[in-house]
């Protein structure tokens, strides 16, 4: 299958002509480095913003209930709904220095599950918005989110080429859980600095990748994947060249990698000594698994084997073997590793955290999010054709992922 231009195909309805040009056309997206990803956020917005007015609004024309923090009844508070509450509070009350108990004692849902980085950038910004934090966050995560698609082009056409970066841009924004990135969740400002990171990582801007890593790892949970592609990095980098790496480089990545790996393992560490509870953030991140799995101690590795085993039984472990082996299968496709060491050994690394520690619900496509630059490759970005496949799936199943995890549900 070529790329070879299809005026049909290119002009057919359902995305504004200026994204249909950009995906269509390789020597405008050339000249676009800007522009090329800005206007698919864009556009991108527009679709996301109609869908989730158009279900606020027929939510209030029916009276359909709303979580206790919807009950503002603004625009605004509904962009603010579930996991942002958490954020309000911290962003107006800090993190208690004792954890929330039930009657026997076990700890409850609390704020010690979330980072500080994004409450605190929108407590900055609620001034400016008139003091509704629901409006300070939506904004820090819609600009955040401009800057994600920005260095996420970047960092595809880095190790890709311009009509791919664009492509995979635009898979990201229009993709079903693209209506997060204008959501007041840390979603957005996290892929801003983790892509970010990874663009300077490839660039082997090494002391940049180490401030960025570093605010990334109060941010959300997930850096350490960093530190390993930072390792990977190392290792490559001695074996191509074949000789003595500079001092200088070899320097800043071990700095930078034992840094960011610190950082991502320091919030349990400052939960401890908040608290008093050695245990404060691991139980508090169980505390989410009682409604799914029951009350559970921790072993790395089990939680999809435990999730599926408690739903499906013994169906449900062969099911979480066959993913897992579909994934090594992705990983190693040449299309995939021809976007190069970094890359690969960032997602690959961050999908194994996602195994070795998360309970696998509903909130797991949120949490693939950082697998992004996998867009470029082949399997999805490889011909005008594919690419445009892709991208109606995401169209067409992000009005069901708004509705079902936005509104009925928490994503």
């Amino acid at each position: 299958m070529t790329d070879v231009a299809e005026p049909s195909r290119a002009s057919r309805p359902g995305l504004p002509s200026r994204v249909r040009h950009l995906l269509t056309d390789g020597r405008a997206a050339r000249h676009t480095g800007w522009t090329a990803p800005l206007a698919v956020w864009l556009a991108s917005r527009a679709v996301s913003t109609v869908l989730l007015l158009t279900v606020w609004l027929l939510a209030r024309a029916n009276g359909w209930p709303f979580a206790s923090y919807r009950r503002e009844g603004t625009f605004w508070s509904f962009l603010g709904s579930w996991d942002a509450s958490f954020y309000r509070t911290i962003a107006e009350h800090g993190y208690p220095t004792a954890l929330p108990l039930d009657a026997d004692g076990h700890v409850l849902p609390n704020v010690w599950a979330f980072l500080p980085v994004f409450p605190a950038l929108a407590r900055v910004v609620q001034p400016v918005v008139g003091g509704s934090f629901w409006a300070a966050g939506v904004l820090v995560a819609t600009l955040a989110g401009a800057g994600a698609c920005v260095l996420l082009w970047r960092l595809v056409r880095a190790v890709s080429d311009d009509r791919r970066a664009t492509r995979a841009t635009a898979l990201f924004a229009f993709a079903p859980t693209g209506f997060l990135l204008q959501v007041a969740y840390a979603e957005s400002t996290f892929l801003l600095l983790l892509f970010g990171a990874l663009l300077a990582l490839v660039r082997r801007r090494y002391w940049l990748v180490l401030p960025l890593g570093l605010v990334a790892a109060f941010t959300k949970p997930g850096v350490l994947a960093l530190a390993v592609a930072l390792a990977v990095h190392l290792v490559v980098r001695i074996v191509q060249e074949r000789r003595a790496l500079p001092t200088r480089d070899a320097v800043a990545i071990v700095v930078a990698g034992l840094a960011i790996a610190a950082a991502g393992l320091a919030w349990p560490v400052v939960a401890s000594a908040v608290t008093g509870r050695p245990d404060a953030y691991l139980e508090t991140e169980l505390s989410w698994w009682v409604g799914f799995v029951g009350r559970q101690d921790f072993a790395p590795l089990t939680p999809w084997f435990t999730m599926a085993s408690t739903w499906l039984g013994a169906l449900g472990v062969v099911l979480v073997v066959v993913v897992l082996a579909g994934a090594v299968w992705l990983w190693t496709r040449r299309g995939v590793l021809a976007l190069g060491a970094d890359v690969v050994a960032f997602t690959a690394a961050y999908a194994l955290y996602l195994v070795a520690v998360f309970l696998p619900q509903q909130s797991l496509p949120r949490l693939l999010m950082p697998t992004a630059p996998l867009l470029g490759a082949d399997v999805f970005t490889g011909t005008r054709r594919r690419t445009m496949v892709w991208l109606a799936v995401g169209v067409c199943l992000q009005p069901v992922a708004i509705v079902l995890l936005w509104f009925l549900g928490y994503p």
